[in-house]
């Protein structure tokens, strides 16, 4: 099969696609015909990575993987012994990030519990740009104590038009918030079409010093200090950035704490993440039913350019999702 690879870290130019064995399933796993996969900024920040103390984990001088994509969409091709949940023939999603990735291929492999049925009625495609963005966006809008933002509250999202932000978009109307988008001048149109109330140019206009306060605030990447977001949010307000630099980070992390406590307002990155939880796939695909989010697809690529599709995304053109059909 062709799979998307690469043997050290950079740009999306380390990536090359090779012949690789088909994976045979184990008895608790699953294979997977992948028919789509979608490109999440996670793919990238995994690529150089970001930020850099990840290679901790990832493996110091070269990945000790080298497999690449999350997010993947297809039919299982065969099930292990032990698998009950699945059979051959069954539509499929999932988001491979705690699997050890491999979405970028022609097949993979991965516990069942890593899968979810695609709910009937959606396409293949819409169903492989949910697993990682609009599961981070659903939680992005949680706290981990249950609390959403209010029917009323004044919502902004930083970053609304690229992998995750379409998603919050529409989830915050959902909700009957208020919702203030945050983009670049060329993909504000975009954002309006979403649903937003408003949209703020960042190249002409601070949210943070324009003197309008929010009741929740998210942002898909961190590009303003605690101190400063602090007094953007009302009373109670809440703040969650779900990554960002390396000093953002661990601003976050270690002055967020203080700030909250001193102030009243919650702020801080989003530590209570977890991947494509069950009940929020299904939230997901209620949402989708009823019509009240729908995919924004930017591009199609197909396998054979997986390096072009990552590369779109690096230079920030994607408006929306991105999507690699195999």
């Amino acid at each position: 099969m062709k799979a998307a690879m690469r043997e050290r870290y950079g740009s999306p130019d380390v990536v090359e696609l090779r012949d690789v064995d088909v994976p045979v399933p184990g008895d608790d796993q699953v294979l997977v015909r992948v028919h789509a996969a979608s490109v999440n900024r996670a793919d990238l920040d995994l690529l150089y990575p970001k930020p850099g103390f990840t290679r901790l984990f990832l493996g110091v001088r070269r990945p000790r993987d080298g497999r690449i994509g999350c997010d993947a969409a297809g039919v299982v091709e065969a099930v292990g012994a032990g698998v009950t949940r699945f059979r051959p023939g069954d539509r499929v999603f999932a988001d491979l990030y705690p699997y050890g990735l491999g979405a970028f291929a022609e097949y993979a492999c991965a516990p069942a519990a890593a899968f979810q049925a695609v709910p009937d009625g959606m396409s293949i495609e819409d169903a492989a740009t949910l697993p990682h963005a609009a599961i981070l966006a659903i939680q992005g809008l949680r706290r981990r104590d249950g609390r959403t933002p209010k029917p009323g509250d004044r919502v902004l999202i930083d970053g609304a038009s690229g992998n995750v932000g379409p998603f919050a978009v529409q989830i915050a109307k959902h909700l009957d918030t208020e919702v203030t988008g945050v983009s670049s001048t060329a993909k504000q149109d975009l954002v309006r079409s979403l649903g937003a109330d408003h949209v703020i140019d960042y190249t002409a206009v601070d949210y943070t010093a324009a003197g309008n306060r929010y009741d929740w605030i998210l942002a898909v990447d961190a590009h303003h200090s605690i101190l400063r977001i602090r007094r953007a949010l009302r009373s109670k307000g809440v703040y969650v950035t779900l990554g960002g630099s390396t000093s953002r980070l661990f601003q976050s992390l270690l002055a967020g704490p203080v700030v909250s406590f001193a102030t009243g307002k919650s702020v801080g990155m989003m530590l209570w993440w977890k991947p494509f939880l069950a009940e929020d796939v299904a939230t997901l695909g209620e949402y989708y039913a009823a019509g009240k989010l729908k995919p924004v697809i930017d591009r199609r690529y197909p396998l054979d350019d997986v390096v072009a599709a990552l590369r779109y995304v690096d230079e920030g053109h994607a408006k929306g999702k991105v999507v690699i059909t195999v």
